[in-house]
């Protein structure tokens, strides 16, 4: 482990500390660590060709004209891609869904970016988990066969 120094501004250090408290952390040093890791996170899983997992949410006005349509025939374009969603009403007008994805981190950047660019989607953000496919046989219950399983 490696010790650093830094110089921040009263104000942001105030956030830190009371961050700090909040989430009950022994040290700044542990918050400056989670802020790294969570900025890491944000960031989109592997090389463009890799495999991933991810979620997607957003928040959107569901009065838009056409938004819930087009973003119900987005998913139907990219059903390789949507692996499930679920919708939930925020108030009269707001809609929070969320989508698990998987495929090549390219592709699922790609599409998310095409559903938080649309108008009337307030807040999206997409969290990316690289991913290895591995084809295995083994037996579930009565079945057996060879399918693909995700490893982290």
């Amino acid at each position: 482990m490696q010790r650093i120094t830094m110089t921040i501004d009263d104000d942001l250090l105030a956030i830190v500390d009371a961050m700090v408290e909040q989430r009950g952390y022994t040290s700044r040093s542990e918050a400056f660590r989670d802020l790294v890791r969570e900025s890491q996170a944000r960031e989109p899983a592997g090389a463009a060709g890799e495999q991933c997992v991810a979620t997607l949410t957003y928040v959107y006005d569901h009065a838009t004209r056409d938004l819930a349509r087009r973003i119900t025939q987005a998913h139907h374009e990219r059903h390789d891609l949507a692996v499930a969603s679920m919708r939930v009403h925020l108030d009269h007008d707001s809609l929070l869904e969320s989508s698990v994805l998987q495929g090549r981190s390219q592709e699922v950047a790609a599409f998310a970016d095409s559903i938080a660019s649309q108008r009337g989607v307030r807040f999206a953000r997409l969290h990316t988990i690289p991913v290895s496919i591995e084809r295995a046989r083994h037996h579930h219950g009565a079945a057996s066969g060879q399918h693909d399983h995700l490893h982290v």
